[in-house]
């Protein structure tokens, strides 16, 4: 009786959710697409110089001053806002939790950068973006050693950034951008939202199960096959990545970056898989960086950023990281792939070929060389 109504709760709790996401979901989608978003930026682009930059060289002309329709289009209400609402069953502990686990997960896997100047700095510049975010949780920056172009940001704060992605960028703000972009995903809390999705659907069969022929028994073999969704946290909806630029932009921006970098590092992106098919890298492998989604970029930076005088681009210091983290990258190659350095595919080769050789002849320099044994001859 007791299971009984437990599952009852369970199937009680599902409908609240439910039509609460139905009611929720309308809201999530208005700010990032408002239809009054359509008009401003053509007026600014009917001057012929404007029109004739498609490869944006120029930066996106914005107003000196914007009325924010809410308190999401509003920049300096960031830190104030909830942009993180909707259907989520985890809560920040639970979701800090969950991301110390994933990054466990990851390190066991990855091989950091422990080089301090390069951590230390690519450490400063996310935490100066976090602390000009709507970030409810405390982050963690890494440094994984990969030529992968990438960065990742797992729910509860827990940040990795590829070396690769540092050795790509060519200004700082770019970098910043890409780091922008994976905060936000942390501060709308997109993996947890995915994984309430996959956590609804799970509790939704089981009604259906239970109504079936099978009854309890159906229940026991949903159990045994363990019919789970698949959930990811590093893979989003349309909506999430549109979201994710939307916020990211707001963060470069409030933290003194030029946002039109954002949009330079996606056109680039974009040139390069354009001339060589199939270098896009991983981070955008998803959701690449189509026009659609540079044009929609530009038209919120021109709709809801104010203009400003000035604007961080780079830093010396970042020339400076990168070329030292280019030689650490160079020196640990050079290292690797050093003559006669033992490595484990060798060592193990030579204790399947030799295990018990008691050929006197037979020495390390001759392993690359496959020999007959005199004795194995006819």
């Amino acid at each position: 009786m007791q299971e009984i109504l437990r599952h009852t709760l369970k199937l009680a709790l599902v409908s609240a959710l439910v039509a609460g996401s139905a009611f929720a979901a309308p809201q999530n989608q208005d700010p990032p697409a408002p239809d009054p978003a359509k008009t401003p930026p053509p007026a600014q682009q009917q001057t012929p110089p404007q029109t004739q930059q498609p490869t944006g060289s120029q930066p996106v002309p914005q107003k000196d001053t914007v009325t924010p329709k809410n308190s999401k289009e509003d920049v300096e209400a960031i830190g104030n806002r909830n942009v993180g609402k909707g259907v989520n069953l985890f809560s920040l502990e639970r979701e800090i939790a969950l991301g110390k686990q994933l990054a466990q997960e990851v390190e066991r896997s990855s091989k950091l950068i422990d080089d301090p100047v390069v951590t230390e700095y690519v450490n400063r510049v996310g935490q100066n973006l976090v602390r000009n975010s709507d970030a409810r949780v405390p982050f963690t920056i890494k440094v994984i050693d990969s030529d992968e172009v990438n960065a990742f940001a797992l729910p509860g704060g827990f940040f990795y950034v590829n070396s690769g992605l540092i050795l790509r960028a060519q200004e700082e703000s770019e970098l910043a951008g890409v780091m922008a972009h994976e905060i936000s995903h942390v501060c709308a809390r997109h993996g947890t939202k995915n994984a309430t999705k996959g956590e609804l659907m799970q509790l939704a069969t089981i009604p259906l199960i239970l109504l079936g022929p099978g009854g309890w028994a159906g229940y026991g073999l949903y159990e045994g096959l363990n019919l789970a969704i698949p959930v990811t946290y590093l893979k989003f909806s349309r909506d999430a990545e549109r979201e994710a630029d939307y916020l990211g932009i707001q963060y470069m921006y409030k933290t003194g970056y030029d946002p039109n970098s954002y949009v330079t590092f996606f056109e680039r992106i974009q040139a390069d898989e354009k001339r060589r098919p199939g270098t896009i890298p991983k981070v955008f492998s998803t959701h690449p960086p189509t026009p659609e989604r540079i044009e929609n970029t530009q038209k919120e930076i021109a709709r809801i950023l104010p203009a400003r005088q000035e604007y961080i681009v780079t830093t010396s210091e970042f020339d400076t990281v990168k070329a030292r983290l280019r030689n650490i990258m160079f020196s640990r190659k050079v290292n690797d792939n050093a003559p006669g350095k033992p490595t484990l595919r060798t060592k193990t080769e030579q204790s399947k070929k030799q295990p018990g050789s008691t050929d006197p002849n037979s020495t390390d320099d001759d392993r690359p060389t496959l020999k007959r044994r005199p004795d194995s001859q006819p």
